[in-house]
């Protein structure tokens, strides 16, 4: 039999007949008015909604299979269920399962005590969903929905963004220099004949003609260049650290439930 601590386990397991033969997955559980699993739906097919129902009372684990007392046409004619409503199964649905499955009461007894035949309550009871739940829209993985959302990866990239050279070339241009420069200028000086030039001014004829000249100098400017070294550039880098805004469209998961007697809700 399959306890209540082996009910969540079996939700995707695969299903096997009596002969061996595979018959489907299981997709949900219900749990009798106890709380005790007992019935299992079994999707046997790729299209449709549908899911048979198999009594868990009298299956068991082989390994990582599901494996039950009946073969996989009873399997598939017995009374289904549909998938996408999540409802408990009525006391009808119940007592048409136990007669298609020919179980009774006296095989749910034999089951709770350890019998391999085991069903579940009586006619009148009503089995509930167990507690793990299950995906309507794709298969059944576990009893959490993952939310999962885009987030931006920002870097940076290296690229050229310029180019600085040096480059030299040659202009004209006009300087003015004042140049202090020296001429020498004839002055005109004369003396008195006295006791101590008397002597010179008596030397020579007493009347005659005479010329006497003075040559006179001066400086003038005189312009020339030479090339000399009057500093050193170069180029050199560093770096400056700037600040710049981006963006990008993002998609993101919201979960919404639908709870009773409270509507919808949104969760994030």
């Amino acid at each position: 039999m399959i306890g209540q601590e082996q009910a969540t386990g079996v939700i995707g397991r695969e299903v096997y007949d009596s002969d061996g033969d595979k018959i489907g997955t299981v997709g949900q559980v219900w749990a009798d008015a106890a709380g005790r699993p007992a019935w299992a739906s079994v999707r046997t097919g790729f299209f449709g909604v549908n899911e048979s129902l198999v009594p868990l009372q009298v299956a068991r684990m082989q390994g990582d299979r599901l494996t039950v007392p009946f073969d996989k046409g009873t399997v598939k004619d017995a009374p289904n269920v549909d998938a996408d409503v999540d409802e408990p199964l009525s006391s009808a649905e119940v007592a048409d399962l136990y007669r298609h499955y020919g179980l009774s009461w006296e095989d749910t007894e034999r089951g709770q005590h350890g019998g391999y035949g085991d069903a579940t309550a009586s006619y009148g009871d009503t089995a509930y969903q167990a507690s793990a739940g299950h995906d309507t829209s794709g298969p059944n993985t576990d009893d959490a929905m993952t939310r999962s959302e885009e987030r931006l990866n920002v870097g940076t990239e290296r690229q050229q963004a310029g180019t600085a050279r040096l480059r030299k070339y040659v202009v004209t241009e006009h300087e003015q220099v004042t140049v202090p420069v020296q001429r020498e200028e004839v002055r005109l000086e004369r003396e008195p004949i006295t006791d101590a030039n008397i002597g010179k001014a008596l030397d020579g004829p007493a009347i005659s003609e005479e010329e006497h000249e003075v040559t006179l100098h001066a400086e003038r400017p005189v312009v020339d260049t030479e090339t000399v070294p009057v500093e050193r550039v170069r180029l050199g880098k560093e770096t400056v650290t700037d600040t710049e805004t981006v963006g990008g469209e993002v998609r993101k998961e919201r979960i919404e439930a639908d709870l009773p007697d409270e509507g919808r809700r949104d969760l994030n």
